[in-house]
């Protein structure tokens, strides 16, 4: 065993042991019941150094031989493994590949994870709570996503945006060793630490959201599900319909519609429908023919109120209801 004044959030730890029961149940105990056999011919050595947030935790693990790790499926957490020294071997469903301090390993919750850590394998692991981070995905993609988030393959920490991840997450464990802690619960700048890391793990990696969170300087790409409200909207224009309706055919929460319109249209779901509702009330006041009145061609499109719809007419168009349908009447008769 190392130092331990050296070892990753030594002021965090949580067992250090030889025996390979003790250090099942008490890593089970932070993340999943699971599989642990020692393959290799080194002495049992374990530890395990645990930092509690909010949304996630910073660990430290290591076992000093080589170890079979089956957990089967996380099912509540992903798990992000950083090799400081030594490498591991990854089955997370269908992906296989190893990872060293070069890449590390996403562990997807509901795929089935197996692992051989290496003798000199010591990692520090970030563990991110499932719904908080597929909540965050939400934000960021203006829509709750309809599949489950999966990571692909080893995640390169060389890269630019891998390498910054790998630093902030050292920083915070260095900073941890220091005595000054930022992640813990109820700590505005900690949860503001989580969201951060969440972000800049959905950006480095490669996942089945990635071209939805696409960071090209051009404007950002309308969500599909903004796309379809809009389409349901147009093709129910004349029927009485609530957000709630938009919100059921497209299968998302009335608010993240709501969030979604604001975002990326500047207006909300019901003004959208007015607006279209005021097109086809100023279309059919241009075509009127005689013995039409402004009345009758409000109500047809769901405008109740003569007084707040010639309101609204007038700020969108420019003129009242009546003059246009006047309008309209008198070049008629002219022509």
């Amino acid at each position: 065993m190392a130092n331990p004044a050296a070892v990753p959030l030594a002021a965090h730890a949580l067992f250090h042991t030889h025996d390979l029961d003790e250090a099942r149940e008490r890593v089970a105990s932070v993340f999943c019941p699971h599989r642990l056999d020692r393959i290799g011919k080194g002495a049992f050595d374990a530890c395990h150094h645990h930092l509690r947030g909010e949304r996630l935790s910073l660990n430290y693990i290591a076992y000093g031989t080589k170890t079979l790790i089956a957990p089967g499926e996380l099912r509540d957490f992903y798990l992000v493994q950083v090799p400081l020294s030594g490498a591991a071997a990854i089955r997370n469903g269908a992906d296989t590949y190893v990872s060293d301090p070069a890449r590390a390993a996403v562990l997807n919750p509901h795929h089935a994870t197996t692992m051989i850590w290496d003798e000199d394998c010591r990692q520090v692991l970030l563990q991110i709570d499932r719904q908080a981070l597929n909540a965050h995905l939400a934000g960021l993609i203006a829509g709750r996503p309809d599949r489950p988030l999966t990571f692909t393959g080893s995640f390169d920490l060389t890269s630019q945006r891998g390498a910054a991840l790998k630093a902030l997450l050292l920083y915070l464990v260095s900073e941890a060793d220091a005595g000054r802690p930022v992640l813990r619960p109820g700590s505005l700048l900690g949860r503001q630490i989580e969201s951060t890391l969440m972000t800049g793990l959905l950006e480095a990696h490669r996942h089945n959201f990635s071209d939805a969170l696409s960071h090209s300087r051009g404007p950002a790409p309308l969500p599909r599900m903004v796309r379809q409200a809009e389409e349901y909207i147009l093709a129910h224009v004349d029927q009485p319909i609530a957000i709630e309706d938009v919100a059921q055919a497209v299968g998302v929460s009335a608010r993240t519609l709501q969030l979604a319109f604001r975002r990326f249209r500047d207006t909300t779901p019901m003004a959208f429908l007015r607006d279209a509702r005021l097109d086809r009330a100023d279309a059919d006041l241009r075509a009127a023919l005689p013995g039409s009145s402004v009345t009758e061609i409000a109500t047809r499109w769901g405008f109740g109120h003569f007084g707040r719809f010639a309101g609204i007419y007038r700020a969108r168009f420019g003129c009242t209801p009546r003059q246009t349908l006047q309008d309209a009447l008198a070049d008629r008769f002219v022509s």
